[in-house]
């Protein structure tokens, strides 16, 4: 029903298209030539062009439906804010194209007034779509700057004031910790999800392989889990920049859009975020913060476990996994035995105490 319809509509449209081409040869002087009358004239174009669009209605339309799906999967690559950002742009480019052009009406050159204003408007539509949207972050950053000048930051005065954003990344949601640091109340402000993170996250849960499909969806229970008991305010952040395809680097990005910290346990993350300036927050250096501070000499009950790399070692963790590595251990293993700490090593990875058995 709905092509007959259609069909139906773009007959109509020949029909019309027709019998505008016959008024337009009317005002140029040439139909007078023909020697018919005008009704007949009118009526034959009429149902020539109205037969010609009839029959070629099913290819017209074929190509409409691709003309429409080839826009439309070029407009859902942009975000909503582009789209409006770009056409408050255009309607400002016409309003001064329509300016400019005003006088140009003005010339006794005939069409030249007509040419040069549809070239204006042409050219400040597509100047006022394309800096609104390449500037766009600047112009937001003035507005919002102009709207409140208390609020421009700077990481002495962040200080001062609410607390930043802390934008998660893909390490420290699958690692799980972050729920129970949270409910400790460590952390404040607002956690930020890039929807590039849950992106990833969701990949790694639908992935082949087992292990990465089990750390996926703990990723994916501990956001449910943050959201859904209110732990913390929690916001999902549908900025991308599509001109960047590693995740990290659109998280830097982001964190400096946003003015935010990232919240990561990424050691080469940590390290990049400081060479381009980007506060990071690493849960791991946060743990090895908070292990219990022990000094040579010091006294320790332990429970031998395993065997170590070199020869006659034995190892023993404590609650909080730090290793302990007892020289001459091995003979102990499964016991409970005093041990004397002889030394203490720091790493990237963590804290590594040496020790030896007590009186021998």
């Amino acid at each position: 029903m709905i092509s007959k319809i259609v069909r139906a509509i773009v007959t109509v449209i020949g029909v019309l298209f027709g019998v505008g081409i016959v008024a337009v040869l009317d005002s140029l002087g040439l139909v007078e030539k023909i020697p018919v009358n005008f009704l007949i004239i009118y009526a034959i174009f009429g149902i020539i062009f109205g037969l010609l669009l009839f029959l070629l209605t099913p290819k017209l339309k074929r190509l409409g439906m691709r003309v429409s799906n080839l826009f439309e999967s070029e407009l859902l690559k942009f975000q909503a804010n582009d789209i409006i950002t770009g056409a408050l742009g255009l309607i400002i480019g016409l309003v001064i194209a329509f300016l400019i052009s005003q006088p140009l009406y003005n010339l006794n050159v005939p069409y030249l007034g007509t040419a040069v204003s549809a070239i204006i408007y042409l050219l400040f539509g597509y100047l006022g779509i394309t800096i609104a949207t390449r500037k766009k972050d600047e112009l937001a950053n003035t507005l919002a700057s102009r709207s409140n000048p208390t609020s421009r930051s700077s990481k002495g005065s962040r200080s001062k004031g609410r607390s930043p954003c802390k934008i998660l990344d893909t390490s420290v949601i699958i690692d799980g910790r972050i729920a129970d640091i949270c409910k400790t109340g460590f952390i404040e402000g607002t956690l930020v999800i890039p929807e590039f993170v849950l992106n990833e996250l969701q990949h790694i849960a639908d992935s082949a392989d087992a292990l990465k499909r089990n750390r996926g969806r703990r990723g994916l229970d501990i956001l449910n889990k943050l959201q859904n008991e209110q732990i913390i305010d929690v916001r999902i952040e549908s900025k991308d920049f599509p001109g960047n395809h590693e995740v990290d680097s659109k998280l830097l990005k982001l964190a400096e859009f946003l003015d935010g910290v990232v919240l990561t346990n990424d050691y080469n993350l940590n390290k990049v975020a400081e060479f381009h300036g980007v506060q990071v927050l690493n849960i791991n250096e946060l743990a090895n913060a908070v292990k219990p501070v022990v000094l040579p000499g010091e006294e320790m009950v332990i429970q031998v476990v395993k065997d170590g790399k070199e020869s006659g070692q034995g190892l023993a963790y404590l609650d909080d996994g730090t290793m302990i590595v007892v020289e001459g251990g091995r003979r102990f293993i499964g016991d409970t035995l005093d041990v004397i700490v002889t030394s203490i090593l720091q790493t990237a990875a963590g804290r590594m105490i040496f020790a030896k058995p007590k009186g021998r």
